[in-house]
């Protein structure tokens, strides 16, 4: 590189001489050296004029212009760097295209959408299931899915869940839509075939409120005629006694299991009631009534710290509230107390339970709301139960759109909070 500067500026040096030359010989010196620089700055223009006609024709020629000096080594980087970016393109062009081959196999429908919810791609899934065509790029996609909780669910900028709708093309096929946030503005909308999944729930269903309800009817008749040979129990026979009192036991156990199971199916399957909800009365008396039945009185510590009443279900939530209260009364020492409180916490309403009792492993509390899971094994064969009590309150908090919030620490105990939107007070 320093070689030609070098040139550049011998060439510059022996013009000067010739001009300082020819000023001995005819004078005007300053006029000389005006012509030289008139010269050289022709020359500059020369070259820049050359350079700017190579790359506005895209430098498409196999090489560069030959040029002299430092000019020559200008043109040789600039034709690498445009060889390096010609190969770049090459390699982006062909991963763009494996992208593509790859998003047009998914069979999940993909839509990019911008932040006017238009269309930006699609791939074949999308065309088939939604209806799009290659010609709708650009278009509004609520125009094209017609269906206003789909329109209002991208209106909401909520994607943290997802929405199930019918395909436009198809009714019996049931999409499940995704939407994720990525880019300045872009999101990206996947729709799934869930029709499968969603029949094999309903059929889980039905089955189960079947089955509940076919077993009642059995159990009943069992339950009356054990306690017909309990009333005519002379206490004679140890075993006899014995046995009919197991009995019942075990088909109060199951009469507990099926009203829950019949529960759960009328969460899942009844159209939401919604009335004005004395929150801080249903709680005194729930708490009156659990205080009356545990084997230690005044257990429960109630504290009322709002008046606010909620729209909902009152038998829903009492159901709720009780599990909560009985659980924590079952699961901590008889010695310890249960603080049960209801108050505002920000922007949301929130009903609590606390106990002392044994706690909950971290790694348990995502599954404590599943049916019939049990955190202890052995602890769950002293202390008798459905194992369904978390998962009707979880139910009921999802009807009544507010969240299970679950604080442990084993041998410390454990928080049980339902957090209630504001927009679920009475006003």
């Amino acid at each position: 590189m320093w070689l030609l500067w070098k040139k550049e500026i011998n060439s510059a040096l022996f013009w000067l001489t010739i001009a300082i030359g020819l000023q001995f010989l005819v004078g005007h010196f300053f006029f000389m050296l005006f012509l030289l620089c008139a010269g050289l700055l022709i020359r500059q223009i020369r070259f820049i004029n050359r350079l700017e006609h190579w790359l506005r024709t895209g430098s498409k020629a196999q090489q560069a212009p030959k040029a002299p000096g430092i000019w020559e080594e200008v043109y040789y980087h600039l034709a690498r760097l445009k060889k390096r970016e010609k190969q770049r393109r090459k390699e982006l062009a062909k991963r763009i295209e494996q992208f593509r081959k790859s998003t047009e196999a998914l069979p999940d429908a993909a839509v990019v959408l911008n932040a006017q919810d238009e269309i930006e791609w699609a791939n074949a899934a999308a065309r088939e299931v939604l209806g799009l065509k290659k010609s709708d790029k650009g278009q509004r996609i609520p125009n094209l899915v017609r269906f206003p909780e789909f329109n209002q669910f991208l209106k909401s900028k909520n994607y943290t869940d997802h929405l199930c709708i019918s395909s436009p093309v198809n009714s019996n096929i049931i999409l499940e839509i995704k939407v994720v946030s990525y880019g300045n503005g872009l999101r990206l909308l996947l729709a799934q075939d869930v029709t499968q999944l969603k029949k094999m729930e309903r059929m889980r269903k039905d089955f189960v409120a079947n089955v509940s309800h076919e077993l009642r009817t059995p159990l009943t008749v069992l339950k009356g005629y054990l306690e017909t040979l309990a009333d005519f129990d002379d206490g004679l026979s140890p075993l006899h006694t014995t046995s009919v009192a197991q009995m019942l036991q075990q088909t109060d156990r199951m009469q507990h299991l099926v009203d829950d199971l019949l529960l759960l199916t009328r969460l899942e399957t009844q159209q939401k009631k919604s009335d004005c909800v004395d929150v801080p009365q249903l709680l005194k008396q729930i708490c009156d009534e659990s205080d009356y039945l545990a084997t230690v009185e005044q257990r429960i510590e109630l504290s009322l710290e709002s008046a606010a009443k909620i729209h909902g279900n009152e038998q829903e939530l009492c159901s709720a509230f009780t599990n909560l209260v009985t659980n924590a009364l079952k699961y901590s020492p008889e010695d310890t107390q249960v603080k049960v409180r209801w108050y505002e916490h920000g922007d949301k309403l929130c009903m609590s339970v606390e106990d002392q009792g044994e706690g909950i492993a971290a790694g348990d509390i995502p599954r404590v709301t599943e049916r019939f899971y049990r955190v202890d094994v052995k602890r769950s064969r002293k202390l008798s139960g459905t194992g369904l009590g978390l998962a009707i309150v979880k139910h009921v908090l999802m009807r009544h759109d507010a969240q299970l919030q679950i604080v442990s620490e084993l041998g410390k105990g454990s928080c049980f909070s339902c957090e209630f939107p504001q927009k679920r007070i009475c006003r």
